[in-house]
């Protein structure tokens, strides 16, 4: 059995929780940041079924061959605008995605996402690398949006 580990990313944001929070579980906000550079999600290939029990699932399109990759999550706790908890059932250990939205009271919003049972392939630098360029991709919408 292999391990797993830990993951933990931060950024601040010149936004409010709320609206960063609708655009981690809108499908329309989604679409437009979903997945790593070289990676497109269309909105057909989200569900968000925003409540405890319920379905988050993409599936990104390699933008280069057209092959794909499914994330299948379920929703363990939603608290808008604070807190989105998922499960992905169908990785090895039951991988745990937590994302905070703490205010920070002058416009700004630092987001935390820290993941548990990570299994070892996705701890690779070019997984991590690829992590980043999808918080690019969002913090590069954000910008569009909020200007």
């Amino acid at each position: 059995m292999s391990g797993t580990g830990e993951l933990t990313y931060k950024r601040v944001h010149q936004a409010p929780p709320e609206l960063l929070f609708d655009c981690m579980t809108s499908a329309e906000h989604l679409a437009h940041f979903w997945g790593p550079t070289g990676t497109t999600t269309p909105v057909e290939n989200i569900t968000v079924d925003l409540r405890p029990g319920g379905a988050f699932e993409t599936t990104m399109v390699n933008d280069a061959d057209g092959s794909t990759y499914t994330m299948r999550a379920v929703y363990v706790e939603v608290r808008r605008p604070d807190l989105l908890v998922w499960i992905e059932p169908g990785v090895e250990g039951g991988m745990r995605t937590s994302i905070t939205f703490t205010d920070l009271g002058d416009g700004r919003t630092e987001v935390t996402t820290h993941q548990t049972n990570v299994p070892e392939a996705y701890l690779s630098a070019q997984a991590r690398a690829g992590f980043q360029t999808s918080l690019d991709r969002f913090d590069a919408y954000l910008a569009r949006i909020t200007s």
